[in-house]
């Protein structure tokens, strides 16, 4: 049956992107920030008058096939594990010029305002569909490393529009037909919010609060595709339809998990800019409270709805998301901060 080859599928890929995922443990060193009118136009998703009402999917499709077939996969793997003071520049830039025509066509696509994945026949995931998902892997690697590099030469603002392609990509693949379209969409968010720590870090970044909390609840969101998996058992008997139904449900609730381990990463991180432009108001110190914070909201768990576990000794802070239930602690979070002077 083609509904069960491709629940085995999707029992797979769920346990392999989650199941051995270990809380997060991760350490920022910030600058304060300043609160300017600057700071507030960046957006991590394109605004209305930078997109084009036209479909995006033969402009994905068309960048996917303008790929190098010599595209060296490795390579980028290789770029993407080392320090960014280590990445051998004029080596990538070369590399990234050569790849200009697809990133091009990429970018375009993530300028529409359309996404008009072709429709699949239910339970069904073909050979094409699986090998142009390889390719938008490929594509996140080559934008991971773009914006790495963007941001270790202090290209902040061209950093943040490789960001903004990488996540608009990701939520484009939210809405596609097939829930393993949407995993890898989930994979790319979750590859760019890493890179959002980074650029977090360096010495003149801007504050990305408002473009953080303007990114929609799901970023990545696979709902439909869940309801209707659901319904397409529709058309088998009801034994086969509840034993389907039984088997889709631990699948369902880890694809559940991951978008909600985006979502609270992106509460994070808003969280954690919220910090930085309190510090650059009062002294270069972080609150003793999140409830110290009075010039802009600060957000809660957007899974629990509760305020972020937080202790500050002024220079240093720790920031942390607990486990939710039935996670296992696999979807915790925890950032210790410092603060540069």
């Amino acid at each position: 049956m083609k509904h069960t080859t491709n629940l085995i599928v999707l029992l797979l890929i769920t346990s392999l992107t989650y199941a051995n995922r270990t809380p997060a443990w991760t350490e920022l060193t910030l600058h304060p920030a300043q609160s300017t009118e600057a700071a507030q136009k960046y957006r991590l998703l394109p605004k209305i008058e930078e997109q084009t009402d036209t479909d995006a999917v033969p402009l994905y499709q068309k960048a996917i096939q303008s790929l190098p077939d010599d595209f060296n996969s490795k390579q980028f793997s290789d770029w993407r594990s080392l320090p960014p003071d280590q990445l051998p520049a004029k080596e990538v830039e070369s590399v990234l010029k050569k790849l200009k025509p697809s990133l091009d066509l990429l970018t375009q696509a993530t300028r529409c305002t359309q996404c008009n994945w072709p429709a699949v026949k239910p339970g069904q995931v073909s050979k094409q569909v699986m090998d142009d998902l390889r390719k938008y892997r490929q594509f996140a690697f080559i934008l991971d490393v773009r914006a790495k590099l963007q941001i270790a030469q202090d290209q902040n603002d061209q950093a943040i529009e490789t960001i903004k392609t990488a996540l608009t990509m990701a939520k484009h693949m939210g809405d596609a037909p097939t829930l393993v379209q949407g995993l890898v969409g989930m994979a790319i968010a979750s590859l760019n919010l890493g890179r959002v720590e980074q650029l977090i870090q360096s010495d003149n970044a801007p504050d990305l609060y408002w473009a953080l909390e303007e990114l929609p609840q799901p970023l990545v969101d696979m709902t439909k595709t869940m309801d209707l998996e659901i319904a397409n058992l529709k058309n088998y008997n009801i034994l086969v339809r509840r034993a389907f139904e039984k088997q889709l449900k631990p699948a369902h609730d880890r694809v559940r998990m991951q978008m909600n381990h985006v979502d609270r990463k992106i509460a994070a991180l808003q969280c954690i800019e919220a910090l930085r432009l309190y510090a650059g108001i009062h002294d270069g110190k972080f609150p003793e409270k999140l409830s110290d914070v009075t010039e802009i909201k600060i957000p809660n768990d957007p899974v629990t709805q509760k305020p972020f576990s937080y202790t500050s000794t002024g220079t240093e802070a720790v920031l942390e998301l607990e486990e939710t239930e039935g996670s296992e602690g696999r979807d915790a979070i925890r950032y210790e901060l410092k603060l540069k002077e």
